[in-house]
């Protein structure tokens, strides 16, 4: 809080005042008007003078204020008080100003002392109009600003690959963690299964070895007892045997208490010592099973998950598909957004067939809709290998594009193939053309009802397929895809046009390939 001083009149110079304003003293009256224009100005604060941090005033005499602005046409730096001609006189009004800075004199060409307002791209350093006409002259030089703009762009666009990368990361460790949840469910679930069955088999096995034993003794019991009977009988059949009167022998005989029924030894049926033995040679039969199953199994689950890949790393090369099984193999499930579709578009079929009618349709308004274009996409994005087929009806013309694509209006920018954001086939009645940034490119080939699309996005691969008798290729693109597509379908205007998407495992399977 530095101290402020203010120029104060006295009550003399009042007095002064007063009679100058009554015609007495007309030059001290004048003097009295400069004091109130200029002496009852406050004196600038300490904290307004320029430090040795600070970018100083080079307009201010002996203590020099801050600078508040540089310009970067007139190379200098100007406190408040000195930029105002900036904003008053009109050719100064149209120079650049800029934060303060130390630097000015680094735009300044040391050769020519000129401001270097362009840049040279080939030896990547700023000139002058002079150097680009003199020592850069057939260099790629532009102006300053627009390589600034390249450069932002640039910045831009490595700030979108990271936030890219960043999704990239998030989707992974979403996907893993996904992934090992479900494995670990999976694997509980068998562990579980295993757990109980394992209790079965000691739960089976020691009840049937009590039921078993139960049988055993019950017989040995049952055994025991006959065999003491037997001593007895044979004890009571060897004192008799002594008798020497037959006649006492005949009468004694006939009170002897008779035999039970004997349990014949051919009754008895010894259990094989094998009997569990059978049991553990069947459970070690699943055990064998199960760990060949899961060797074989584990060697798909280990390359799967090492065939996992970001967009760091090149795509792996694939071979492509080259016969209808292995097509099949990639097919997918395409219904359209009613969000995206044109208001002259009809979507029927659960959102798998478009028409084209005369008249609007009841769409409400939404940002992603096509407004001067015919068009209408998927709702889903497709990464990985695809592959759809779509049964046409008149002038149709099929593409991929990414979500990006401009919406509004009937320019280019909006149209499938007008762009550098989209990739189309034109189906008309006798021949193909394919589409990319505006060029147009004549494709020859069985004109057919159905063409069939396939994507092999990692490997930069678009196909397009005439689907008759024969499976025939029509054009190939071998690119680098930076986002993810979606499918898309251009009708003409004409009333009663249609694409439909059919699903491919219940149609027509040609046996035959052809061009591939």
């Amino acid at each position: 809080h530095s101290d402020v001083y203010f120029l104060v009149p006295s009550p003399l110079d009042l007095q002064l005042h007063t009679e100058a304003c009554s015609g007495e003293n007309t030059m001290l009256a004048v003097l009295v008007e400069e004091l109130k224009k200029t002496g009852l100005q406050a004196a600038p604060a300490d904290h307004c003078y320029a430090g040795s941090e600070d970018v100083a005033c080079d307009v201010c005499t002996g203590r020099k204020l801050k600078a508040c602005k540089s310009c970067l046409q007139c190379l200098a730096s100007y406190c408040e008080k000195h930029l105002q001609p900036h904003f008053e006189a009109a050719p100064l009004k149209k120079h650049k100003l800029v934060e303060p800075s130390k630097k000015l004199q680094e735009n300044v060409c040391s050769r020519h002392d000129e401001v270097m307002k362009m840049f040279c791209r080939t030896d990547q350093q700023s000139i002058c109009y002079l150097c680009s006409v003199d020592e850069h002259k057939g260099h790629d030089t532009v102006s300053a600003a627009a390589e600034r703009s390249e450069k932002q762009r640039e910045i831009q666009d490595r700030e979108k690959d990271v936030k890219l990368l960043q999704q990239e990361v998030e989707a992974i460790n979403g996907s893993a963690d996904k992934t090992v949840g479900n494995s670990e469910k999976m694997f509980t679930e068998l562990i579980r299964l295993m757990e109980k069955r394992r209790s079965d088999v000691k739960q089976q096995v020691r009840s049937q070895q009590q039921t078993e034993v139960s049988r055993v003794r019950e017989l040995q019991e049952k055994l025991e007892q006959e065999i003491t009977e037997l001593k007895r009988k044979d004890a009571e059949l060897e004192k008799l045997s002594h008798t020497e009167d037959h006649n006492q022998f005949l009468h004694d005989y006939p009170s002897l208490s008779p035999l039970s029924e004997s349990t014949h030894s051919s009754s008895i049926k010894i259990r094989p010592l094998r009997y569990f033995e059978d049991v553990t040679a069947a459970v070690s039969e699943v055990r064998d099973k199960l760990q060949d199953v899961l060797r074989e199994k584990w060697t798909n689950i280990s390359q799967t998950v090492t065939e996992v890949d970001v967009l760091l790393s090149e795509p792996k090369p694939e071979p492509e598909p080259k016969t209808r099984a292995e097509f099949l193999k990639y097919s997918c499930d395409i219904t359209l957004d009613p969000n995206t579709a044109y208001t002259l578009l009809l979507l029927s079929d659960e959102n798998r067939k478009v028409t084209a009618m005369s008249k609007n349709q009841s769409y409400s308004s939404h940002p992603d809709r096509f407004t001067g274009r015919c068009q209408v996409l998927s709702k889903e994005s497709l990464m990985g290998h695809c592959y759809w087929e779509v049964e046409l009806r008149g002038n149709v013309s099929v593409a991929v594009t990414y979500k990006n694509i401009s919406r509004a209006g009937g320019s280019d920018e909006c149209g499938f193939g007008g762009n550098d954001k989209s990739w189309a086939l034109d189906c008309n009645n006798n021949s193909y053309d394919f589409r990319y940034n505006k060029v147009f490119t004549p494709v020859s080939g069985p004109r057919s009802s159905r063409v069939g699309v396939y994507l092999d996005h990692r490997a930069g691969i678009l196909s397009f397929y005439s689907i008759s008798e024969t499976m025939t290729l029509l054009h190939r693109v071998q690119t680098t895809f930076t986002q993810p597509l979606h499918a898309g379908l251009w009708l003409n205007w004409s009333p009663g046009e249609s694409a439909d998407f059919k699903s491919v495992d219940l149609c027509f399977k040609p046996d035959k390939m052809e061009g591939n």
